[in-house]
Order: C-alpha cells, then structure tokens, then sequence
C-alpha cells in the first residue's frame, strides 16, 4: 500500500449522498479492489468503515482522488467495467500533470486543460490527457495537423471525431479518410472482390470508428449522398481536394513522396490530420518512412502543428502503455549502442 510522505499529506472523508449500498459495493469493486486500483496510481491511501471513507496523500492528489470517487459513485447504478475505471484514472493522472500549466494559463498563457467541445454520437467525447487536449485545439486552430504516437492514444479516433464534428456543424462539406495499403509484416496475397473489398481490410479501423462516432444508419446515408470517402492513399494523386475534412492515417507507412503528394492536394476550405507511428514502420528495409521525413522537413513551417504522444497518453488496456515503455526503452538501448559503435 502507498505510503504518503506526512509532511505533505492531506486528510479527506468525502461523503456520498444519499447512501446506497449497492452503489459503495459497485464504486468500491470486488474486495475493494478499485480503490486499490486508484491508490496505487495516485499514490496515496483510502481506507473505508461502511460509507464512511478516509484518503491520505499529498494535496493535489487527495483533491483529485475525492473528485475521482464522487465522479465515479454518480455513475456506479451498474457495476463499473474496467475499461471506464480505467479511462477515469487516466483522466485524474493527466489533470494532476496538467495542474502546472493551468496555473501558467492565469498569467496570460493558453490553459492546457479546456476541453474542447465535440458533435458526435459520444456526448462524453473529450482529450483525456494533456496531449490530446492540446492534439484537439491544434487541429482546430490548424489547417494541417500531424499527430504522432503509440498505438492507443487515440490519434486517428480524435480525429475522426473532429471531422465528424466538422460535417455536423458545416464547416466542410465532406469526410475524406484514406491510408496506405501496406501490410503488417505479413503477405496476404490476392484478395477476392471488388476493389471496394480488396482496400476495406486495410481501412476497417476507420469505419470501426466512425460507426462508434455517428452510428451505422448516419455513416450509410453520408456514403450515399458523398459526404463520407474512404480510399487508398494511391488514390489521392491528381486530386485537389477543397472543402473537406481529411485524414492520413498510418503515414508512418507512406515514402516521401507519397506524404508530400498528400499534402500537397489540400484546397480552399479543407483541413488535414495526419497520424502515425514511427515505432511500427512495416515499408520493405531500406524505404524511408514519409512520416519520419515530413516530421523534419515540416517542423518549423508555419500553419503546421505537431502533437507528438508518449505512452503516458495510453487510453486502452494499462498494459498497452506499459507494452510501448517496455519497447521504447529496447529501442533507447540499440540507439545508444549504435552511437557508441559510431564513436
């Protein structure tokens, strides 16, 4: 169990009203085991008599565990999944990172923690950490976004999202989604059908997402009347493309001159997200990575902004995040290996 330094450890006893058994039973979990859960990521202690609760930590952190545990008894009718438990840990852990720069935002400087607003199907869509939220004001204050991380992060759903939010309030007048048809280090061979059927495995992710973000009979109809696109990245070439909301995704597996192809189709009135990770290039050995080489190119031209995620902005499974340390830290090794083999 967390043992809070004394010298800076608040005591809280939140009180839950109206008392409801099953509720304390559901917030609480099996054998208390969602308080263990929030203990041990914030780093402090709750102990609990009945409904009588006591937390012990440092002050920020006591505050927003309180906050944490009213959140969650509001919401604990039914039993509380994992997956919510989760997310709403994420979610204290990114204010407790982002405290600092909302102090900053009182002497004149952006706050990092507003949340910006979203018109799609999840009505309790928003960035959970302080990278998505800055990955969501740039996208809307920039005509061309690059959003750059682990899986898990939730790149590509943000920003379907804001382009669904885009069509909804009118701003564009269609959805372009396109990546590359690259393999994951596997061969597939030839794929029966249509080259509707052949290019659908490789963008099934995209539709996975906007079925969750405008639901199934929505995304039907914008197909039909052209406000949605999906295609193949190869398709772009020759196209100029204005008025519209468009997305690369998996550009880690576009070459130079496909991403500057991409981007150089962007019209009058449109706007452009483009996301990847750099960690899971699957183009042959030797091919550089158009993602890799926009990130240099582009970095200081003005109009283009960059959000670069870390495993700290892993939204799925705990162990995802902890997957992507586990890798990052190998690949620190090697890159270090190298330079003193250079040296």
């Amino acid at each position: 169990m967390p043992q809070p330094a004394r010298d800076s450890a608040l005591i809280l006893r939140p009180q839950f009203t109206p008392i409801d058994n099953t509720r304390l039973s559901h917030l609480c979990g099996t054998l208390d085991e969602h308080l263990r859960q929030i203990e041990a990521a914030l780093g402090l202690r709750i102990t609990r008599r009945q409904e009588q609760f006591r937390i012990e930590g440092p002050k920020a952190a006591a505050q927003r565990a309180q906050t944490l545990l009213q959140a969650l008894y509001e919401r604990a009718r039914r039993a509380i999944p994992a997956e919510t438990l989760q997310l709403a840990i994420a979610e204290a852990l990114a204010d407790l990172g982002a405290a600092p720069a909302r102090e900053r935002a009182v002497a004149g400087a952006p706050a990092a923690g507003e949340d910006v607003v979203l018109r799609t199907r999840r009505a309790d869509l928003a960035g959970r950490t302080p990278n998505q939220h800055q990955y969501l004001r740039q996208i809307l204050a920039s005509d061309i976004s690059f959003g750059i991380g682990p899986a898990g992060t939730g790149k590509t759903f943000l920003a379907v999202a804001c382009a669904v939010d885009a069509l909804e309030r009118s701003s564009v007048q269609r959805i372009i989604l396109t990546r590359p048809a690259v393999e994951a280090g596997e061969r597939l061979g030839f794929l029966p059908g249509d080259l509707t059927q052949k290019v659908d495995p490789y963008l099934r992710p995209l539709y996975d997402a906007l079925y969750d973000l405008m639901g199934f009979d929505r995304v039907n109809k914008a197909f039909e009347k052209g406000q949605l696109e999906i295609a193949p990245l190869a398709f772009m070439r020759g196209r100029t493309l204005n008025h519209a909301f468009v997305i690369l995704d998996e550009a880690q597996n576009t070459t130079p001159e496909q991403m500057k192809m991409f981007l150089t189709r962007i019209g009058f009135g449109s706007k452009c997200v483009v996301t990847g990770d750099t960690s899971q290039i699957d183009l042959p050995k030797g091919v550089p990575s158009g993602l890799v080489d926009a990130e240099q190119v582009l970095a200081r031209v003005k109009g283009i902004a960059m959000t670069r995620f870390t495993s700290a902005d892993v939204v799925r499974h705990p162990l995802v995040a902890r997957i992507v340390e586990a890798y990052e830290r190998r690949q620190k090794k090697r890159d270090a290996g190298r330079q003193e083999g250079a040296a």
